[in-house]
């Protein structure tokens, strides 16, 4: 029988919409998956804790069991996890030391799957930004943060550092920064590089400026003087071209192989033309971006059965897996980005991986009922609603919350 219910439009009107009737998206799990042809990071979100008595704004609280299941997810599909990053409300929400325990949390639940990757974000974020006085701060804390994850045995994401970006005052600054702690790290790290349309704080980033090209030189720069302690670097900038144009000029030794050093797109508008790659030259790490994406925590199942198909060889059938979940991607990430966390939860909640629709800080009040109920949309035109009766009694929750008779 089919499902209807109305929902909100940008006109400020209700009108009806009825579910498609296809299957929704299966992928195969476990052994019967197909290796994958590139490495694919899922950015994984964290599940609040709705029956904590904290203070939302001020305090987090996590679902630890939920949270840790929803991973256990993703490792199933094949995808690995970059652990407590931007997708986990890092800096919105989640501090240092929940980020630390969930680190340490997933690292244990990885051992129980074989193969599974899991890398963790190492940041400035405990700093005061006030406080903040010189590099060697901001130094003193990547280290800090550092040699607890990799006490715990972690592989590192050195994430962009919002205290770096307030007292740098050029190239320079960054490059004793990253040099000093690419000297010292045990095994090869992933850079990170986040636009400022996903955190303004990060504006200007690597000293450039408004000059996006000069902070790329200054990038490749420390990637090519330190290319064996650099797996590879993860640009968060929205723009294929750019990240194509970096790709082009990675050292093509060192990395985590010693085969170069890899681009892993960030870029969730974009990501399905990149990571299947144009072939440009003689080094794989120039024709292609393998993944680290926080659009793959949504639409898990579509990549992992996307990826399969293109390690298979089957790179039409890769694409169109992936095209239907394109423009899902662009409305979740629709401006203001930084709020896109909200609609990574939302399909969470939709999806029955977790019995609210509450996260940490209250981002859940970010993204207006017009934009979700587009979410629904797009997800069932992607078929990656799993229970579309499910789905639609929770949307049909969120509308009574907001006074809609569905």
């Amino acid at each position: 029988m089919a499902i209807t219910l109305s929902l909100p439009t940008a006109d400020g009107l209700l009108r009806p919409y009825t579910l498609q009737a296809a299957a929704p998206l299966a992928a195969a799990r476990g052994a019967g998956r197909l290796p994958f042809n590139r490495i694919a990071y899922s950015a994984a979100h964290v599940v609040a804790d709705p029956l904590a008595a904290v203070d939302p704004w001020l305090q987090c609280a996590i679902d630890w069991d939920t949270t840790i299941a929803y991973r256990q997810r993703l490792w199933s599909l094949g995808l690995g996890v970059a652990e407590a990053m931007d997708t986990a409300q890092r800096g919105m929400g989640l501090d240092w030391p929940t980020s630390l325990e969930l680190i340490r949390r997933s690292l244990d639940a990885a051992r129980d799957h074989p193969g599974a990757l899991v890398a963790s974000g190492c940041g400035t974020d405990h700093l005061a930004l006030d406080a903040v006085r010189s590099v060697d701060d901001v130094i003193r804390a990547y280290e800090e943060q550092m040699e607890a994850i990799e006490a715990l045995g972690g592989r590192l994401i050195v994430m962009a550092s919002r205290a770096l970006a307030r007292v740098a005052s050029g190239p320079a600054d960054y490059e004793r920064v990253y040099g000093r702690i690419l000297r010292q790290a045990r095994q090869p790290v992933i850079l990170h590089w986040l636009g400022e349309m996903f955190d303004p704080a990060l504006a200007g980033y690597w000293g450039g400026g408004s000059d996006v090209q000069a902070a790329m030189d200054t990038a490749l720069g420390i990637i090519e003087a330190h290319a064996d302690k650099v797996d590879g670097i993860k640009i968060s900038l929205l723009d294929k071209d750019k990240e194509i144009a970096m790709r082009r000029r990675l050292p093509a030794t060192g990395g985590a192989d010693g085969q170069g050093v890899r681009m892993y797109t960030g870029d969730d508008f974009n990501y399905a033309e990149l990571i299947a790659g144009d072939g440009h030259g003689p080094a794989r790490v120039h024709g292609q971006s393998d993944a680290l994406l926080g659009i793959f925590d949504a639409i898990a199942p579509a990549a992992s059965a996307a990826l399969s198909a293109l390690a298979a060889g089957d790179e039409a059938r890769f694409h169109e897996i992936l095209a239907p979940t394109v423009p899902l991607s662009r409305h979740i990430f629709a401006a203001p980005t930084r709020f896109y966390k909200t609609g990574v939860v939302f399909m969470a909640w939709l999806n029955g991986h977790q019995q609210h629709f509450t996260m940490v800080g209250g981002q859940q009040s970010t993204r207006s009922l017009v934009h979700l109920a587009e979410l629904f949309r797009l997800a069932d035109a992607a078929r990656l609603l799993d229970d579309p009766a499910l789905a639609a009694q929770r949307m049909r929750t969120l509308l009574a919350l907001h006074g809609v008779d569905a």
